[in-house]
């Protein structure tokens, strides 16, 4: 019997240890090379799993506060941050303490340490100790992630100023606190600190928050946002900021910038993610990188170096770890010999704030850049017994179809719980749904799920809940 073919993974995140594990189960010897003590990366422990557990507690809070208009009254909720913060750590511990044990079940040789290429086959492992070692490999998949992107100008040394991962160590509750960027990460962690007690200010330079996401969707998130923060300043920036006792001075140019100078008490820049390809040697081999600093890779995501595959955030966007994990599989497999490519039809994105916005496939802004034949239907969460039963009314259901077929082509969401909608537009998607599709799938009533079949039922004009007159 062969020796199986040994597989290298660089990071252990929700794209690493993703391919590391499906190519232990297809049969592959592994080593997966990660920092940190277990798998988990940037995700687990410093992203997408400690801000939605913040989140959670930032939404019930909320919900503690408006109860009283449902005729139930609370006191006002107390923020112990010191347990906050040990709960949140233990969710991370939770989670990343499975996943080496599922590490382990499968034999996949963990390593913490970093790694470099010194050649197409041979990688340099620095563990964590400091010792050096040699590892030869068949195949390569790099899964290094990203990191936050940062202002150098801004008080780059500055114990006010924090990126995303400073953020949701949740060092202390800021009086006051001014978000730079209105992008998803931005605005989930302005819910958070303005829930618990900040007062909060977002600063954007683009004419719109969330510039992926369709304006119908965003304007009801902003419209409950301008209820709970501070401000939002729109086609504005920072030109200066400058520190003393009483906090950072910062002084805005543009549209909405205020005449005179503000001052926060800690400042969280949040301008977007880069990838880390740095420091991997990736001149010792052809992996090239692309015009936006991504790692260029085929459909099979592997890259210019035959033996060697890219995936998750250094692939390229959406920065989603749902797509990375997707990424790794089909490289594993790949490199297992298995017949199969990365040709999504619909990836979903979803922003965790309150409401949630989520949104797959084709959006409504992108039909109309690119000139794409579209019909959209929107029906509004207003029409529904269950949103109005839980208070929240305020969101809708939008879905768009292919005008002569009728194949569903985009789904648009925002409302509390939108994020736990979407995999069923995506799933439509993929299997191309058609409206009839859509309307004639009975969804249990009542419950949100019910807004995309009355949605498609809008659309082939025999709603029930909500008339559009003239059809």
């Amino acid at each position: 019997m062969s020796e199986p073919k040994h597989l290298a993974v660089i990071g252990a995140g929700p794209a690493g240890y993703a391919a590391a594990f499906r190519a232990a189960d297809i049969g592959l010897k592994v080593t997966l090379v990660d920092a940190e003590t277990n798998p988990g990366g940037v995700c687990l422990y410093r992203g997408c799993i400690p801000s939605k557990a913040l989140l959670h507690v930032a939404k019930l809070v909320e919900e503690a506060r408006s109860a009283s208009d449902w005729g139930i009254g609370f006191s006002d909720p107390t923020i112990d941050v010191e347990k906050l913060r040990a709960w949140k750590d233990g969710v991370i511990t939770r989670l990343t303490g499975g996943l080496g044990g599922l590490a382990k079940s499968r034999k996949i040789e963990y390593i913490q340490g970093t790694a470099t290429f010194i050649d197409a086959h041979t990688l340099n492992i620095t563990r964590l100790d400091g010792a050096d070692q040699s590892l030869a490999f068949d195949s390569a998949i790099i899964a290094t992630g990203s990191r936050p992107s940062v202002i150098p100008a801004l008080l780059p040394n500055s114990s006010r100023v924090m990126d995303s991962t400073q953020a949701l160590a949740l060092e202390s509750i800021p009086p006051t606190l001014l978000v730079i960027g209105g992008g998803y990460i931005g605005l989930e962690l302005a819910t958070v600190y303005a829930a618990l007690g900040s007062r909060v200010t977002v600063v954007e330079m683009l004419p719109a928050l969330l510039t992926g996401a369709d304006p119908d969707l965003v304007t009801v998130l902003a419209k409950r946002l301008s209820d709970r923060l501070e401000g939002i300043l729109l086609e504005t920036s920072v030109a200066e900021m400058s520190e003393s006792d009483a906090g950072v001075t910062v002084r805005m140019e543009g549209k909405q910038a205020p005449d005179e100078e503000q001052v926060f008490d800690k400042i969280l820049v949040s301008v977007g993610r880069q990838p880390n390809t740095e420091g991997l040697g990736l001149e010792n081999t052809s992996v090239a990188l692309d015009e936006n600093g991504f790692i260029a890779t085929d459909d099979q995501r592997r890259t210019a170096e035959p033996n060697v595959y890219a995936v998750g955030d250094v692939a390229g966007n959406p920065m989603l770890a749902h797509k990375g994990s997707h990424e790794a599989h089909v490289a594993a497999e790949v490199i297992a010999g298995e017949k199969v490519r990365w040709d999504p039809r619909a990836i979903p994105a979803v922003v965790f704030t309150n409401p949630e916005i989520a949104w797959c496939g084709l959006t409504e802004s992108e039909a109309k850049a690119s000139g794409a034949a579209y019909k959209a239907v929107t029906f509004p969460w207003a029409a529904s017994g269950r949103a109005i039963a839980m208070d929240r009314s305020e969101g809708l259901t939008k879905l768009l179809f292919e005008p002569d077929s009728k194949r569903l082509l985009g789904v648009g969401l925002v409302g509390s719980g939108a994020g736990e909608l979407i995999a069923e537009g995506a799933l439509a998607i993929e299997m191309s749904a058609t409206a009839e599709d859509l309307a004639l799938t009975i969804h249990p009533h009542p419950t949100m799920s019910e807004t995309l079949m009355e949605a498609a039922e809008l659309f082939l004009g025999r709603s029930d809940h909500f008339h559009r007159p003239g059809r």
